[in-house]
């Protein structure tokens, strides 16, 4: 299916991060029983419901980077966006909110991070992750990152930790460091998805394919070497390049992959958005619904 028979076992599962991410499942549950019991006996059970959106997290990253969808998005546009959404727009919120509040005490109450609490301020946040990921998607940038493996390393992890920094300011995993009310919260959330919005356009809307990663071959098979071993260049010996695996022309995988990012982007930040907005009518609107001391009991209680 889509061409994955061609590849071996390692090349479609990484069995090497697969393990490092299985470990780190590993260190949150101990760090949630065992090491809670000891040092933080006081502090309430991680419910079974947070436990399963940090698995569900770390599942989704370590697909998106480690198994066959990260093949696959070398191969095909589409996949690679969907990958971005899963990396950088859905894995995140999940982990921030499987972790207990009392972990990231621990980690960020020391006195060294609160001299990096400039970097945490919500404009920073908000125009660190946009910035990196909009640059990314210039289609210069694109292809250079994806063929030299370094710098496409230094870069993900980049988006990876301003992602985390983003959604920090939405999701507020420690309520006493939240720095965003109600009403900023919501205008930040629709800052982000405006922010997003030029470069999905600039991929949907584009009349010709914009990356030379999934379009020339000598490209493509460069950009490959980061997922398969020996000489990339033997791939243009059995396959003419990633049109031998696509399903679509390489403009309609290009626009496939915006829509793909634009409709994650959109279902994400419009869920997250209609909660903020509900919570904060409620708390505005719960005065209201207080009964009034002064207001007259029901006809004949005071006779």
């Amino acid at each position: 299916m889509l061409g994955l028979e061609y590849f071996s076992f390692e090349e479609l599962w990484s069995p090497l991060f697969f393990f490092f991410m299985a470990a780190l499942v590993i260190l949150y549950f101990y760090l949630i029983g065992p090491w809670k019991e000891k040092h933080a006996p006081d502090e309430p059970q991680v419910t079974k419901f947070r436990k399963s959106l940090f698995v569900l997290g770390m599942i989704l990253f370590y697909l998106a980077h480690g198994g066959p969808l990260d093949l696959l998005g070398h191969i095909m546009f589409s996949f690679h966006m969907t990958n971005m959404s899963l990396s950088y727009l859905i894995a995140p919120p999940l982990i921030l909110l499987g972790v207990p509040a009392y972990l990231f005490r621990a980690v960020f109450g020391k006195k060294f991070w609160r001299k990096l609490s400039i970097f945490m301020h919500p404009i920073f946040t908000l125009v660190a992750f946009n910035m990196l990921f909009s640059i990314y998607h210039v289609p210069l940038v694109h292809d250079y990152v994806m063929t030299n493996f370094t710098v496409h390393r230094l870069y993900y992890i980049a988006l990876l930790v301003t992602s985390f920094m983003m959604w920090w300011q939405i999701v507020e995993p420690v309520r006493e460091w939240s720095r965003l009310a109600d009403v900023k919260k919501m205008a930040y959330i629709f800052a982000n998805g405006l922010l997003l919005t030029p470069a999905c356009a600039l991929i949907i809307f584009a009349g010709a394919p914009l990356y030379a990663t999934y379009s020339d071959p000598q490209v493509w098979a460069q950009a490959m070497g980061y997922c398969v071993s020996g000489d990339p260049s033997a791939l243009l010996a059995s396959f003419n390049g990633p049109s031998f695996f696509s399903m679509m022309k390489p403009v309609e995988d290009q626009q496939t992959g915006g829509i793909i990012m634009k409709l994650v982007q959109e279902v994400m930040y419009g869920a997250i958005l209609a909660y903020v907005f509900k919570a904060w009518y409620k708390r505005e609107h719960a005065d209201d619904e207080m009964p009034n001391p002064g207001a007259a009991g029901p006809a004949g209680a005071n006779s």
